[in-house]
């Protein structure tokens, strides 16, 4: 039986490096990774998809995972790819999910304000939070896990997390998600696997209950 291809996208601006506890059999299954790229100027979230999808096979059925951004970006790669099961992880399957806060950014425009190109500056910030308060530790896992630190991919993704026009989830998706997610909060999520005590970053906390449950939600 040949092995299944699993494709993992990780969150907005985050190295793959997330999914570094995450394992699964390697008789099974061949893991690949993609990481995150620049977007052209006039890229809009399909075509941004569609050069996502450039290490992809077209000829093989594919499994995509993706965590937050990532969620929604495999959602978009998945017109462009041949899917065996699409898995999100505290994600979105559609804009009605998205909390209040992110709609009034899109009605406001507020989301231009934001000062994107302070993630830039993590590596600096790292150097004076020192010791073991809970903003060292946060700024020492941002360190560890940020990849893309460029305002122009920062601009784009946010702009297009906030402008994401499905209505509709679909319905091949399988949806994991935290009853603690504070960033896309549970109460605006239907039709999901709900952790207990899951954060938005619980591909990391919680890696456990993945390396035992994701094998078999790909295979059945």
């Amino acid at each position: 039986m040949p092995k299944i291809p699993v494709y993992f996208v990780p969150g907005l601006a985050a190295s793959t490096r997330i999914f570094e506890y995450i394992q699964l059999p390697e008789s099974l299954f061949n893991v690949h990774y993609i990481d995150w790229i620049l977007p052209e100027p006039d890229d809009t979230i399909a075509s941004y998809a569609e050069r996502m999808c450039a290490p992809i096979p077209k000829n093989v059925e594919v499994v995509l995972v993706g965590v937050s951004f990532g969620g929604i970006m495999v959602q978009e790669m998945a017109s462009f790819v041949k899917i065996k099961k699409i898995i999100i992880i505290s994600s979105v399957k559609s804009n009605q999910e998205l909390p209040a806060a992110m709609h009034f950014a899109k009605a406001t425009h507020f989301y231009k304000l934001l000062p994107t190109s302070w993630l830039g500056k993590i590596n600096y910030l790292a150097r004076y939070a020192k010791g073991k308060s809970i903003i060292a530790k946060q700024i020492k896992l941002y360190n560890k896990y940020l990849y893309m630190k460029h305002t122009q991919y920062l601009d784009w993704s946010i702009k297009n997390i906030i402008h994401w026009n499905r209505t509709v989830a679909d319905s091949r998706v399988i949806h994991i998600h935290g009853d603690s997610d504070m960033v896309f909060p549970i109460k605006h999520i239907k039709n999901c696997i709900t952790i207990h005590g899951g954060t938005h970053i619980m591909i990391i906390t919680k890696f456990k209950w993945f390396n035992e449950h994701l094998p078999q939600l790909i295979l059945e």
